[in-house]
């Protein structure tokens, strides 16, 4: 991440910075791991560490299912309502790890009336439809469909989403979410060939410093808990901050396809790392131009990874009976390739509209007692030649 600073700030750091009645400026230094990583200071009005009261925590958290077979397996979630009241309730988790978890989330309430911490993972909300307001300390972020939401760890916030359909795909990391390496210069500016810049990312773009006293919930996730804590200053107390940790937005139609003669790997879809996964785009993009190019992705067997596609629009023309908001989970050990018939139809394509998002693991997924409600039992089979008779393409708007 960059540089970037909103509001007012001391010329500089640690030193004294008044108020207009002479009390002091209250600083906290937000950093990652301990004082080497990147970091904010954040200036507020009132102590971030008073506090009015702390309420009984609320056990919080997915149930991992332990005797699921080996198989290739496609949650079809295309037809799901509203999955829960609030923002939290509503986040239900399908896949899990050690090192990430993938939720959707589709709430009631557009509106959440508290605030939200999660203390132990970096999250990354993609919209897959909606329109809203992500508020923090950082300042007001507007997010729309097709962002990428990406929020460090610990920071304070919540949503506000406008009426109209609402489907988010969630992804938890216990590691740091960060742009890929090898687009990155030794200075940390993204390259020349990077598939996206500096341009694209949005940082918060309007402080919103409150005042008033009242009593403010913030809920904190950590170690299987949300834990309640009340406050009597809200926590959008700040009259300024700078430094390269802040929540941002991303678009995936601001991601510029990297495309070949021949059919490109994976990796070249790659938008985010983290330790022990990957995020990927797939946007629309044109196909391979060899004369003899076969569209279709070749069979791949994973030796050491997981990898799960989230299906947002478009034809895929490798996979029948896939919908919008489908998921596939493809798990190591475990060839996996295009579907019956699929092949020789890619041949000639020159371009494809599809758009979604994967998930690569490097160690193993499991699914949850949530997931199992959405579970295709004909999915393993499909790609016999009569196992996916009834399959069809994927069907969008």
């Amino acid at each position: 991440m960059y540089y970037y600073r909103l509001g007012n700030i001391p010329p500089k750091r640690h030193t004294q910075f008044r108020q207009p009645d002479g009390s002091l400026y209250k600083e906290e230094l937000v950093s990652s791991e301990g004082f080497s990583g990147v970091y904010s200071n954040l200036y507020h009005i009132n102590p971030p560490t008073r506090i009015k009261e702390i309420k009984t925590p609320v056990r919080y958290g997915p149930k991992r299912v332990d005797d699921y077979a080996l198989q290739q397996t496609h949650l079809n979630t295309s037809k799901v309502g509203e999955t829960g009241k609030d923002f939290l309730n509503a986040r239900k988790v399908l896949l899990m790890n050690n090192d990430c978890s993938i939720s959707i989330c589709s709430p009631q309430q557009r509106k959440m009336d508290y605030f939200y911490k999660n203390a132990e993972g970096d999250e990354v909300i993609f919209v897959h439809d909606g329109k809203g307001v992500l508020i923090s300390p950082f300042g007001k972020l507007d997010i729309k469909q097709g962002d990428y939401v990406v929020i460090p760890r610990t920071v304070i916030y919540k949503l506000e989403f406008e009426d109209g359909p609402l489907r988010l795909l969630i992804i938890e990391s216990t590691s740091p979410i960060e742009t890929v390496k090898r687009y990155r210069n030794q200075l940390g500016q993204l390259l020349e060939h990077s598939p996206y810049c500096e341009r694209d990312i949005r940082p918060p773009h309007e402080l919103i410093t409150e005042t008033k006293k009242g009593e403010y919930l913030l809920q904190i996730k950590k170690q299987g808990f949300l834990h309640q804590y009340i406050y009597d200053y809200s926590p959008l107390d700040l009259i300024g901050w700078d430094g390269f940790l802040w929540p941002y937005a991303f678009s995936i139609h601001d991601f510029e396809p990297i495309t070949g003669r021949i059919h490109q790997p994976p990796p070249v879809h790659q938008t985010f790392q983290a330790k022990n996964f990957v995020i990927c785009s797939f946007v629309p993009r044109l196909f391979d131009y060899h004369p003899l190019a076969i569209p279709a992705p070749y069979n791949h067997s994973n030796i050491d990874s997981d990898e799960v596609l989230y299906y947002a629009e478009g034809n895929f023309m490798s996979r029948r009976g896939i919908e919008r908001g489908s998921f596939t989970l493809h798990p190591g050990g475990l060839p996996h390739g295009p579907h019956p018939g699929t092949v020789e139809k890619s041949i000639g394509a020159k371009e494809t509209h599809e758009l979604a998002v994967m998930i690569d693991t490097f160690h193993p997924l499991h699914l949850t007692t949530d997931s199992l409600e959405f579970l295709d039992e004909k999915y393993p089979m499909s790609w016999t030649d009569n196992g996916g008779e009834s399959f069809h393409e994927i069907n969008t708007p």
